[in-house]
């Protein structure tokens, strides 16, 4: 895997943003592939360099305005009380100015939106009922390909299920979610909008989710937006991260 499709967990690495799980998967990466290595060693090194810079530069205007506060004492005693207010105001206006240069917020592309909040839905055979299980061979098989993975395959099977049962609303979600793992975006929008469009069903907030990370991948963002939006309205589980995305698409 080329280091660049590391980027967002680098991010978090570096940062300590990172769960316990991650941290341990990403440390092995790092064991096996001196390039990914260079490239968080690189990162970290600019990320410093360029907070030491900000910090240098809060510093240096600090210390004129220290300067010109001092001399500006000497000139008037009478009216140390007022400089001494006016230029403590300033000075917390210039560390609030300051944090925002460390600290800049970050506004996300579409992709970035995408790596960050996108996780392929999690699918068990236990959603299912005992005869359904046993009775479909397809289905299972898909499911198998699914959690292995193994997309393309799973898409081609889940297809066939819905052949037979075109109104099995989850076979549809596990369809759109393979077709847009394997990049098909047109193809998973079709089946995410059946998912949302039979409004009797389990998975519509799941469907609405994927929907509008797929106008993302399109950047459709005017359309990912109101759907985000609300997604954001709805007390389902992806409210909150709905909300962050709003805020990054203004």
């Amino acid at each position: 895997m080329e280091t660049n499709d590391f980027s967002y967990f680098i991010e978090r690495f570096n940062s300590g943003e990172m769960t316990d799980a991650e941290k341990q998967w990403f440390t092995k990466e790092l064991e096996g592939n001196e390039k990914l290595r260079n490239e968080v060693n690189l990162r970290r090194s600019t990320d410093e360099i360029l907070k030491n810079q900000n910090v240098m530069n809060l510093r240096n205007k600090l210390s004129e305005i220290e300067k010109q506060r001092a001399e500006a004492a000497n000139h008037s005693k009478g009216s140390n009380k007022i400089g001494y207010i006016k230029y403590a105001a300033l000075f917390a206006g210039l560390v609030i100015i300051g944090s925002l240069v460390i600290f800049p917020a970050k506004k996300l592309s579409n992709e970035d939106i995408v790596r960050k909040y996108y996780k392929a839905y999690e699918a068990t055979t236990n959603q299912r009922s005992v005869s359904q299980i046993g009775t479909d061979a397809d289905f299972t098989l898909a499911l198998e390909y699914y959690n292995t993975h193994d997309y393309d395959k799973a898409e081609i099977l889940f297809s066939k299920v819905l052949e037979k049962r075109p109104n099995d609303m989850q076979t549809a979600l596990l369809k759109g979610v393979s077709n847009f793992e394997e990049k098909k975006y047109p193809d998973a929008k079709q089946s995410f909008v059946k998912v949302i469009d039979d409004k009797n069903n389990l998975y519509i907030d799941q469907a609405k989710w994927y929907l509008a990370l797929c106008y993302l991948n399109n950047n459709e963002t005017i359309k990912a937006k109101e759907l985000f939006k609300i997604i954001e309205k709805e007390s389902g589980i992806y409210q909150e991260d709905a909300k962050k995305i709003v805020r990054s698409l203004k």
